[in-house]
């Protein structure tokens, strides 16, 4: 399945449908790509496929997806992700809220996937029973909140000195909207 409900959600550039299996290794791939610049995750060395089998054997289509991004014509070209993750510990209270994650393979950052993708996330949203967006940020990510805040995200709370990224202190921000 892809785009809103059935058939092809597009922009100008890009597409967007729900993640399959075999798409796996490439997300791993470019969440990987993300680690060495220390700029998009807490995770310091890279993660294999096994260990995500679960997390994406526990997305669910109707509520937590999982979408790939993809140029035009290019339907098995994955060049990004976004999910939609619980938000916080997962408990059943926080479910109208949903923890956005958004990693681009980077050949495509600075190219409007990310745009893309969010803008897609932030319209499709309700169709998960979601009323509220959020996710954390690395303070010194700025194309990233640049990214949010363009989209109507503001910040909603900053936590200094959370991460230790290898001796590299970072401060965390979060961010979220209503999409109600």
């Amino acid at each position: 399945m892809s785009g809103v409900l059935a058939g092809e959600k597009a922009s100008e550039s890009y597409r967007w449908r729900l993640a399959t299996r075999a798409d796996l290794p490439a997300i791993v791939e470019i969440y990987n790509s993300a680690i060495p610049d220390r700029s998009a995750t807490c995770d310091l060395e890279p993660v294999s496929v096994e260990s995500r089998e679960t997390w994406f054997a526990e997305s669910n289509p109707e509520r937590r997806p999982i979408w790939v991004g993809y140029e035009a014509g290019e339907p098995d070209a994955v060049a990004g992700y976004l999910s939609f993750e619980p938000f916080l510990n997962g408990r059943r209270g926080y479910d109208p809220t949903a923890d956005l994650a958004l990693y681009l393979h980077p050949e495509h950052r600075g190219r409007g996937l990310g745009g893309f993708l969010l803008a897609e996330a932030i319209a499709h949203a309700p169709l998960l029973g979601v009323r509220v967006l959020a996710t954390t940020i690395f303070a010194s990510n700025t194309r990233s909140l640049r990214l949010f805040h363009n989209h109507g995200f503001a910040e909603w709370g900053r936590m200094p000195a959370v991460a230790d990224l290898d001796g590299v202190i970072q401060d965390v921000v979060l961010v979220g909207r209503s999409v109600a």
